[in-house]
């Protein structure tokens, strides 16, 4: 097949994948809400936009991304006896995808914002970045060792539930959130390559369950992180106020005894 036919191809299944979405929209518009759309060609042309962006990105994935993902995966584990590369690489790349992630950018400065400075930006970025950073870390690490999936979800969200019992409540829409952004539009094709890849090179590996698998990580354990980052600084503060505390009282009795 042609690099045409291809991008016809992807063309045609891309406009069938969106014309529900644009029934259900436009659908909505017109039969319920029952109101014309303003500015309607401009809709159409932001559609057109999407529909292209949406083209060259599979194409991309599928040209670029995923064969560099197995590419990868089979040179880093091209020792059976020795991972050692491929846990690097993945807490690496897990970490730099989560720091340049847009969305994760943009919820950080508008929690600095809505809190007014209380939740820092690189606080809560870097504290996201390691908990994708672990969460495809130990992703890899299950991969090759071959245990089930669910046992370290269902231990994760047994974690994630008892941290929102003791966690600040303002943190806890904020870390639940951070699980979804930080698994958007940079870091899901790299995470998906390298779990696709290191799964097909392994033998007895499910590419869809394993390969897949690797995105449940990376979306849980930021969840655990931002979590853990709010208690933490909030075990400061209390430390701190603790302190003062003590200082004053030890300031006060010294003034009677003298």
């Amino acid at each position: 097949m042609t690099w045409a036919n291809e991008l016809i191809s992807t063309l045609l299944t891309t406009v069938k994948d969106v014309i529900p979405i644009a029934v259900i929209i436009f659908g909505f518009r017109f039969f319920v809400i029952r109101k014309p759309i303003k500015n309607l060609h401009e809709v159409l042309f932001g559609f057109l936009f999407v529909i292209i962006g949406l083209v060259f990105f599979i194409l991309g994935l599928e040209k670029a991304l995923f064969p560099i993902g197995r590419l990868m995966a089979e040179q880093l584990s091209a020792d059976p006896n020795n991972y050692l590369w491929v846990y690097l690489f993945a807490f690496t790349i897990g970490a730099s995808t989560a720091i340049a992630e847009p969305s994760l950018i943009a919820v950080a400065i508008k929690a600095n914002q809505v809190s007014g400075g209380a939740i820092s930006i690189w606080g809560l970025r870097i504290s996201v970045a390691i908990g994708v950073a672990f969460g495809i870390t130990l992703g890899t690490w299950r991969i090759i060792s071959g245990y089930p999936i669910h046992w370290f979800i269902m231990i994760g969200y047994g974690l994630v539930i008892l941290q929102t019992i003791q966690a600040p409540k303002l943190i806890i829409p904020l870390a639940f959130d951070s699980g979804g952004v930080a698994t958007s539009t940079v870091t899901v094709p790299l995470v998906t390559a390298l779990g696709l890849g290191l799964a097909e090179s392994i033998p007895g590996r499910s590419p869809l369950i394993d390969g897949f698998g690797l995105i449940a990580f990376a979306c849980l354990f930021p969840i655990i992180s931002v979590m853990a980052y709010a208690q933490l600084s909030e075990y400061k503060i209390k430390q701190k106020l603790r302190n003062r505390y003590y200082q004053e009282v030890f300031k006060q009795q010294k003034k009677i005894n003298t």
